[in-house]
């Protein structure tokens, strides 16, 4: 897999040309992707951890397809990828309210919208934030958790989820999950795939979120595990309590599984659930 970093980050892993490979042992997929990341992160300090578990877990089911990351948070006038060089675009997650007004929010709204609308059939693939911000731009709601969710947690699939997911005989996905906000309604022209409004996919087949973090393995996840403090007021001194916490972000998921009908679904026309 070739991972490119348009962005003054640095990346411990590139060389000069902001590249790296990735050598996996299977190629799940039919073709290489191209596919461009949209990592919503305002100077956020775990930008890189944030970025090399996108490169571990699309390496590790699809080596040679090729990731472009893109940073509109940081960026004055914004950063986003052309559509028309890349096969999916990830709307991932960030570490802003999708609810509020901030100028770089808006423009990936504009961006979002204009891929819908001039790009029909492209494939939009929301994660965390994204699948938030995504449910409202077509009349979902976002609310606050009462209890926000650290760790892998289990969401069961629907009919039409069972049904997306057919080939792996699942009736629940487990999934990373780091979030204090959710989609309290279902948005227009959507289908739900997990229950609690936790996946959708939409009516033409061109748009499919998630709540829960495909991209997200143990290492990533413990990088975030002080947000427990100000989430829940765990003593992060607390020896039993933390590692209880790191305990649940260890726990077995199906974020390959995910990722794996998620590239597949790239290659399927606007046929939606009816034709499965």
């Amino acid at each position: 897999m070739t991972a490119a970093h348009p962005h003054p980050h640095p990346h411990p892993h590139t060389n000069t040309s902001n590249t790296s490979d990735i050598t996996a042992t299977n190629n799940l997929n039919s073709r290489p992707l191209n596919i461009a990341i949209l990592l919503n992160s305002f100077r956020s300090p775990f930008i890189s951890e944030i970025r090399d578990s996108y490169t571990r877990s699309l390496g590790a089911v699809s080596p040679h397809s090729s990731l472009a990351f893109f940073y509109p948070a940081d960026k004055p006038d914004g950063d986003f990828p052309d559509p028309a060089a890349f096969d999916l675009i990830v709307v991932g997650g960030g570490n802003a309210d999708p609810r509020k007004r901030h100028p770089w929010i808006l423009r990936v709204h504009r961006f979002i919208l204009d891929v819908v609308a001039h790009h029909p059939g492209k494939k939009l693939c929301g994660i965390c934030w994204g699948h938030q911000t995504i449910s409202m731009l077509f009349g979902g709601e976002v609310v606050d958790m009462e209890h926000p969710e650290l760790g892998v947690t289990e969401a069961k699939l629907t009919p039409h989820g069972r049904r997306f997911f057919a080939s792996s005989g699942n009736t629940h996905l487990r999934l990373q999950q780091h979030h204090r906000r959710a989609v309290g309604v279902r948005p227009n022209g959507f289908d739900e795939l997990l229950a609690g409004h936790q996946a959708f996919l939409s009516h033409n087949n061109a748009i499919l979120t998630f709540q829960g973090h495909p991209e997200k393995d143990a290492r990533a996840a413990r990088v975030r595990v002080r947000d427990a403090a100000r989430w829940y007021g765990t003593d992060m001194e607390d020896s039993r309590a933390v590692g209880d916490l790191l305990l649940k972000m260890e726990v077995e998921h199906d974020g390959a599984e995910v990722w794996r009908r998620v590239l597949a679904w790239v290659g399927e026309g606007g046929r939606g659930l009816a034709s499965l």
